[in-house]
């Protein structure tokens, strides 16, 4: 077994520990791995693992990454390999297009003018973009994402947007070792993702079914608290250098 197997093996461990300890299913939590800076190499290594679902922050290392992925899968051994890709960097009016033509999932909506955007440029012949709304749940002033009063209206004006899936929250809450803190963060995430499926008359598990929340260093809490997708980077690929949008 390769080392990254290992490290995939060991987290995926944690989750059905964790989530088995609360009464959830297993399966009810998803692995985003975050392969932000880190190259095709350690993409394809993990996908060799078993791993599917990719995370990137930074738009044109994401797309020429991506490239590099499918042409290596497409001459490789590996038969058709469906990977869905993730994008859970800020967001530029400027880059909404590329996006929405090479991404299947997006977390990290925080205006109403960027939905918009995704929506009219997403192409129709793929199937509708996934997006979550970002959350500043701990009001960081240095964090990007709405201000939890701001989520009912945004939420109300996006989510019949053509092209689009609303599917829920994700938050980021400010860092701490503190697990009653921690869990705080991720208790007002799921209780504001409860009360705005009451608001849209969503009944739970039908769409706005997704709280992503939760990274290396949190993710036992989160899940304890409701998340569905959980964002690990360094448990998986190891510590990265700190890296810049190109």
């Amino acid at each position: 077994m390769s080392l990254m197997s290992h490290k995939l093996q060991a987290v995926h461990s944690s989750i059905h520990a964790t989530a088995i300890a609360v009464s959830r299913r297993p399966d009810s939590v998803a692995l985003l791995a975050v392969s932000k800076t880190f190259g095709a190499d350690a993409v394809l290594e993990a996908v060799a693992a078993g791993q599917r679902a990719f995370g990137e922050n930074y738009l044109q290392e994401a797309l020429a990454k991506m490239a590099e992925v499918e042409l290596a899968l497409k001459s490789g051994q590996e038969g058709d390999v469906l990977l869905e890709w993730h994008f859970i960097g800020p967001i530029q009016s400027n880059k909404t297009r590329a996006i929405a033509e090479h991404f299947d999932w997006v977390h990290t909506v925080d205006r109403e003018k960027i939905a918009q955007r995704l929506s009219q440029q997403r192409p129709p012949q793929l199937a509708p973009l996934n997006i979550c709304l970002q959350v500043n749940i701990s009001g960081e002033a240095s964090k990007s994402g709405l201000a939890p009063p701001e989520v009912k209206d945004v939420a109300r004006a996006i989510a019949g947007l053509p092209g689009l899936n609303l599917r829920g929250l994700m938050a980021i809450p400010e860092p701490t070792d503190d697990l009653q803190k921690q869990h705080a963060a991720f208790r007002r995430t799921r209780e504001l993702l409860e009360q705005l499926q009451q608001d849209l008359g969503i009944q739970a598990g039908q769409q706005l079914d997704t709280l992503s929340m939760g990274m290396s260093a949190d993710m036992a809490a989160a899940i304890e608290e409701g998340a569905t997708i959980v964002r690990v980077g360094s448990a998986i690929f190891g510590q990265r250098e700190r890296n810049h949008e190109k």
